[in-house]
């Protein structure tokens, strides 16, 4: 069935025709092809000059802005460094003024006259003559009214500072020294569960020295129905010794095995 279709095909008969037909075709083609090729160079081109020139124009808008802000900018620094001139004159200003008013408030202070100024030394002028007069009438040339003023306030300064001094010498005397003291816990351990040991603390409180000061005690368990006796005391550093106190109670040797220190502390 296919090779009675194709043979009602006019395009196998002929060759020729055929051959050109597809010539003709490759031909057209071939311009389709380059023509697209030409027109993409020339519009690539073409956006590349306007880039340039959108460039261009945009540098020079860049630099015009530039331009405008700067000149604004050195007007306000004028402006800056003017108002700062203004400002050091003031504060000059004032800075001499509070040097003028602390000098004024250390010559009040002290009791003094004022430091030799310009205008402070032309005011006790007018009263030369009057001093002279005064002098012409007493004879007594070698009058020195400000020195004296001050060798008194010195002397009573000098006075009332040794009158305090003498006054906290006198109190820190009487003030009463610090006495050092200790509390020792004492364990008092007897020889067996057969010692008296009502008996015990009886002889061990029969102990007095002075600065040994006996306080309470107690019977602690020790072991197999054995007690011993804890007993506290304060004694005065200085005037008792733990050592002596050790000695002392073991002394009592038909009670006390041995003795020992459960805790000490300072007072």
């Amino acid at each position: 069935m296919a090779a009675a279709a194709m043979a009602h095909e006019k395009v196998w008969q002929d060759k020729s025709t055929m051959n050109a037909a597809e010539k003709t075709y490759y031909e057209y083609m071939a311009k389709i092809n380059s023509v697209p090729s030409q027109c993409t160079l020339a519009s690539e081109i073409s956006k590349a000059r306007q880039h340039i020139k959108n460039s261009l124009e945009r540098m020079d808008g860049i630099a015009a802005l530039a331009a405008s802000p700067g000149a604004e900018l050195l007007d306000r620094l004028s402006s800056v460094e003017k108002e700062n001139e203004k400002l050091r004159s003031i504060i000059d200003g004032l800075n001499n003024l509070v040097i003028d008013l602390h000098e004024r408030v250390r010559t009040l202070e002290s009791g003094k006259p004022a430091a030799a100024k310009p205008a402070a030394a032309a005011a006790p002028k007018p009263a030369a003559p009057a001093k002279k007069v005064e002098a012409e009438d007493d004879d007594d040339d070698d009058v020195d009214l400000f020195g004296s003023e001050d060798e008194d306030e010195d002397k009573a300064a000098a006075e009332l500072r040794e009158k305090r001094l003498a006054e906290y010498a006198a109190k820190k005397s009487k003030k009463p020294a610090l006495i050092a003291k200790s509390n020792v816990i004492l364990d008092i351990k007897p020889w067996d569960d057969e010692t008296d040991m009502k008996v015990m603390e009886q002889e061990v409180r029969k102990i007095s020295a002075d600065g040994l000061l006996l306080g309470a005690a107690k019977l602690v368990p020790l072991a197999y129905g054995i007690h011993k006796l804890q007993m506290s005391c304060v004694i005065e550093d200085d005037k008792i010794s733990v050592d002596w106190l050790q000695e002392e109670i073991e002394k009592i040797e038909d009670y006390v095995q041995s003795v020992d220190i459960a805790a000490f502390n300072k007072i």
